[in-house]
């Protein structure tokens, strides 16, 4: 009789590895579910704060617990001053995820809850994180180019204060509706790479904010936060619409993906795409420049003929397709692409870490401990024959 052995899954892909009560991504039908709501839906009816709300505490919130849970934010968005120090002392060109992530261990340090293991300390220091790593973004956007930081405004919402922070000046209230959408839209996506990163950790009892961090380090990866950089720097190197569709030939000509068509889950067109394109077109027309907009749609019209002509199969547009062109349009530099992903994720990333560590349901959260298979060259019954230093 042959040996039964498991099958080694490359990247965990197809393994449960836990239950889950914040997000489900249905790939054959395009549905991405927050706690039980589809996001388009709260895409058009709620602010990021309401979507924190119940990412963290399991329900929308009414008008009083906004309110509340709103001051709450507002009250943790400053930053230390030897944060803002620090980040004087950083090269201009260091990263902007390196210094993201960097800045996670040093706000720890300024955070009295760090030894408390409670369920109640861990949701406070997830909150703080949430309001802060806004306010560490911006700041190093000024710094980096010369400028002081500017403090964070009570009141104006999340996604303004950032703007405004990062810009120095209060935003127009659409481009900031269109931040507040696309915060919303990346707050949370199940079981990604950065997401697993933020559990494994938690799962040690180590403190959220070693658990962030090691999301953050996830997320800056080309594979996984990177890929809006990468289709931005496709399209900045197409440069015009004439030029598209000859692009999508010659790349498919070679063997090469067009950056933002496929996803690892969806089957469909990624939901948060169909929500970014029409906010996409919009800022071309208020910038009075289409352009980026433009060659992103041609990418997708004759990417998808094209694939399905010499495929015979479908692929889909996913979200990077059009928060890339977005948020070049509202005159984010491209390298901070992914530091606006991590600053709305870090809200998804918190819930997993309340889940992983204090989760009521059976069965509980335990120590990830993964096994490997071992296909090395003295692998087998016999084992190296042991030579002394001097000998070898």
């Amino acid at each position: 009789m042959e040996e039964c052995k498991p099958t080694v899954n490359t990247g965990l892909r197809g393994i449960t590895i836990a239950s889950t009560k914040i997000c489900d991504v249905i790939g054959d039908e395009g549905k991405l579910i927050y706690r039980g709501y589809l996001v388009q839906d709260l895409a058009d009816s709620t602010c990021f704060e309401e979507v924190i709300h119940l990412l963290l505490y399991e329900k929308l919130p009414n008008k009083q617990e906004l309110a509340e849970f709103n001051a709450k934010l507002v009250a943790e968005r400053q930053i230390p001053d030897a944060l803002i120090a620090a980040l004087k002392t950083r090269p201009a060109n260091a990263l902007p995820m390196d210094i993201l992530q960097a800045a996670v261990p040093m706000l720890a340090h300024h955070d009295l809850d760090t030894s408390d293991q409670s369920r109640e300390a861990t949701l406070r220091m997830g909150v703080r994180l949430i309001a802060k790593l806004a306010t560490v973004l911006a700041a190093w956007g000024r710094v980096r180019n010369g400028k002081e930081p500017i403090a964070p405004d009570p009141e104006l919402n999340h996604a303004s204060n950032f703007l405004y922070m990062l810009f120095g000046k209060k935003p127009d209230p659409e481009v900031a509706h269109f931040m507040d959408v696309a915060l919303v839209l990346h707050a949370e996506h199940s079981f990604n790479a950065s997401t697993f990163a933020a559990r494994e950790v938690a799962s040690t009892r180590a403190h959220i904010y070693a658990a962030i961090a090691s999301a953050i380090g996830s997320l800056s990866g080309e594979l996984h936060g990177g890929a809006n950089v990468r289709v931005m720097q496709m399209l900045l190197n197409i440069g015009s619409p004439d030029k598209a569709e000859a692009y999508v030939n010659h790349i498919l000509d070679e063997g090469k993906k067009i950056m933002g068509l496929g996803h690892a889950v969806y089957k469909t067109d990624d939901p948060r795409a169909a929500i970014l394109d029409p906010m996409c077109k919009r800022m071309g027309e208020k910038t009075g420049n289409s352009k980026w907009y433009e060659i992103s749609k041609i990418l997708e019209i004759k990417g998808k003929a094209a694939f399905k002509e010499r495929k015979g199969t479908d692929i889909f547009v996913n979200v990077d397709f059009y928060s890339a062109s977005l948020y070049y349009s509202m005159g984010f530099a491209v390298d901070l692409f992914s530091p606006l992903f991590a600053i709305s994720r870090v809200a998804g990333w918190v819930a997993h870490v309340l889940e992983e560590q204090y989760a009521d349901a059976a069965p509980k959260p335990m120590l990830y401990r993964p096994e490997s298979d071992y296909i090395g060259e003295y692998c087998g019954p016999d084992t190296c024959s042991f030579t002394p230093l001097d000998n070898r």
